[in-house]
């Protein structure tokens, strides 16, 4: 059933057709459901197979899991399904009737929608809380899921549904989302990167601000400066952090360093390719690049490019203080071209996790990704492997920052504020950024027992030039992050013309606003 999310909604419209769609609010919930009859899982039974079993479709499966987890919350002995690809044997399903499955399939809007996803789950006795994110590999959704239990705990009577879409960096969700905000259906909260990210969800509008969980949290005294002015955007701010991250780390697997002969991380590109050209001359591939979440090419040549200049220099790139006409914006270019040659062929059908897992699993030697990767090695019991700045910017701390924000129509904004409090508290922060591979957006976690890497970057945090990051949300304003330089990028990684690739980046700062 790996695939069967994709095709659900396809599926659900030929079990509806000709059939009006009830409005969301009238929406038959898993509760208003009873169990014609219980069963209980058998070794290598899947959801779909019980659905067609049931009432003849192989993608009807989702009244039984609503239907379950509602049972859930009244009767622990019914399973709760998180995920309808994963079912265990002895789980104990609620099976609706067939009149009772099919009213719900007429009214249920799809799981890649908040009103949809809160269907598939039972509603406590003080309401649900709808989380969105894109936190769906390793380290990041450990780290979400230690969230989860500390908010459960606290709140014992609100169902905490998860609402998140997979794609690195948000590639998927961002779009999804906003179309979703503008339709009037809302998450309760949404990951959301600090800075110019904001400006996507209309603010004021389709996102309220959080002056008020700043203030009854105290959250201005421990914050960093630096953070702060990052958050704020037209005077308020729209997101709590919960992390610091920093996207200029060069990832490098011990072993294969070793039996190359390299015996240190390279500081400068001259030194990076001639450990390259050592680790291909031992039949070791030299670099582990995705591309499949299009955020990989635009991460990787950001660094690059803030490698090329001074810390002051990169920042001045997206407030028009250096222009992208500059002979260091064409050196970045170079080496990154130089870069490409060395990386796998098949970045394009890799994910960011799949490229990290080429070092976790020793396919490959280095890769170029910010340290959510060290969450990845975290979640995969990973423990050989080393750490540098991107070189050339050793002392520049490229920097992101995941926040949550408060949609305006949030259907439960009391229980969203009460996440919004979890997600500033330095309890949570030290939790989670233990398994998210993030340092903590506080200034007073105790990093004692977070490991190496972690301990670095917070020291590294207080001590380099901090810049902000364009793929991530904190640089630009969208439109320019997305297409202008973006699309450049894409297209020099494919044609390697470094003329053009420069022209387009100038015409995109000349677009948004910043002529050179």
């Amino acid at each position: 059933m790996k695939h069967k999310w994709i095709y659900a909604l396809l599926a659900i419209a030929l079990l509806v057709a000709m059939v009006p769609t009830a409005p969301a609010s009238a929406a038959p919930a898993g509760a208003a459901m009873a169990c014609a009859k219980d069963y209980t899982v058998n070794a290598g039974d899947t959801l779909s197979a019980i659905a067609e079993k049931e009432y003849g479709s192989i993608t009807a499966y989702w009244p039984i899991m609503a239907a379950t987890n509602a049972k859930h919350l009244t009767d622990a002995s019914y399973a709760k399904i998180e995920n309808p690809d994963l079912i265990e044997p002895g789980w104990k399903l609620c099976i609706p009737s067939t009149t009772d499955a099919e009213a719900f399939l007429k009214a249920f809007p799809g799981r890649d929608t908040p009103t949809g996803v809160a269907m598939l789950f039972g509603e406590g006795a003080k309401g649900q809380l709808i989380v969105a994110s894109w936190w769906t590999n390793g380290g990041e959704f450990a780290g979400l899921n230690e969230m989860f239990k500390m908010f459960k705990e606290a709140n014992p009577d609100v169902e905490i549904v998860n609402a998140a879409i997979a794609g690195g960096a948000g590639t998927n969700f961002k779009g999804q989302l906003l179309s979703q905000l503008l339709g009037g259906v809302a998450p309760d909260t949404f990951q959301l990167h600090a800075g110019w990210e904001a400006d996507t969800y209309d603010p004021g509008v389709l996102i309220t601000n959080v002056d008020d969980a700043y203030a009854r949290n105290k959250l201005e005294s421990v914050f960093p400066p630096t953070l702060l002015s990052m958050l704020k955007f037209k005077d308020h701010y729209w997101g709590v952090p919960v992390n610091i991250h920093r996207s200029n780390v060069l990832w490098y697997n011990k072993a294969l360093f070793e039996k190359a002969g390299i015996t240190a991380p390279p500081t400068t590109w001259d030194e990076f390719f001639a450990a390259a050209d050592k680790l291909k001359a031992a039949g070791i591939a030299p670099v582990a690049l995705g591309g499949k979440d299009g955020f990989e090419l635009q991460h990787t040549f950001e660094t690059i490019l803030a490698g090329s200049m001074t810390a002051e220099e990169y920042a001045g790139l997206w407030t028009g203080k250096t222009s992208w006409n500059s002979p260091k914006v064409t050196a970045a270019l170079e080496t990154f071209k130089k870069y490409l040659s060395y990386a796998n062929e098949d970045h394009a059908a890799l994910t960011w996790a799949a490229a990290t897992q080429l070092l976790i699993d020793g396919k490959a030697a280095m890769n170029i990704m910010g340290d959510w990767a060290n969450g990845q090695f975290i979640s995969g019991n990973f423990t050989d492997y080393g750490w540098a700045p991107v070189p050339g910017t050793k002392g520049t701390f490229v920097a992101l920052s995941d926040s949550f924000a408060l949609p305006t129509k949030a259907p439960d904004p009391v229980n969203a504020n009460l996440w919004l409090d979890l997600a500033g508290s330095k309890a949570a922060q030290e939790a989670f950024n233990k398994q998210k591979g993030s340092i903590c957006a506080r200034t007073d976690c105790d990093y004692s027992s977070f490991n190496a890497y972690l301990q670095s970057a917070a020291k590294d945090w207080t001590a380099d030039s901090i810049v902000p990051s364009v793929t991530h949300g904190a640089a630009a304003k969208p439109s320019w992050a997305t297409k202008g330089y973006a699309d450049a990028v894409n297209l020099f990684a494919t044609s390697g013309d470094v003329a053009a690739a420069q022209a387009a980046l100038v015409a995109a700062a000349a677009d948004a606003g910043y002529p050179q």
